[in-house]
């Protein structure tokens, strides 16, 4: 038996966004991995201690880089499941919502980067946009596609 697949319009797309969150997480690696070398803080230390930022500017740019590379870590499966199931009938407007998210990371990133974590607000503000978009899609996705299923 032949099974026949359709591509929704639009799927390349989700395709390309989600290789942005790819650059994004690069781009957070090579930030955080340049304040660590300015900072001095040497493998496996994950953050400067408390001493160490009180005395020094680097480590607190490296403590306040490396978790905004943790929190979009601890974003991304949300981000994926939500686009994901965004896509199956809305995929241009997942897209959309998933570049917004990754671009306005950048600039939570360099905002969080600078050592004044206040500067992240506008990224973190705008990334919200994008992640609560995906978030609203993905429920209205599986909210008709159960009315449709259970005929509601």
């Amino acid at each position: 038996m032949a099974v026949t697949v359709q591509i929704p319009e639009g799927l390349p797309l989700v395709g390309a966004s989600v290789m942005s969150t790819v650059i994004l997480l690069f781009y957070q690696t090579f930030v955080v991995s340049a304040a660590r070398r300015a900072a001095k803080i040497d493998y496996p230390q994950v953050y400067a201690e408390k001493a160490q930022e009180d005395a020094s500017i680097e480590a607190k740019r490296f403590n306040c880089a490396q978790r905004a590379h943790q929190n979009t870590l601890e974003s991304i499966p949300t981000i994926y499941l939500t686009t994901a199931i965004a896509s199956v009938r809305y995929p241009k407007l997942a897209a959309g919502f998933l570049a917004a998210w990754s671009l306005f990371r950048v600039f939570y990133t360099r905002g969080y980067a600078t050592g004044e974590p206040k500067k992240r607000e506008f990224g973190f503000m705008f990334s919200m946009l994008g992640q609560f978009g995906l978030i609203g899609t993905a429920f209205t996705v599986v909210g008709s596609s159960l009315r449709a299923y259970l005929q509601i």
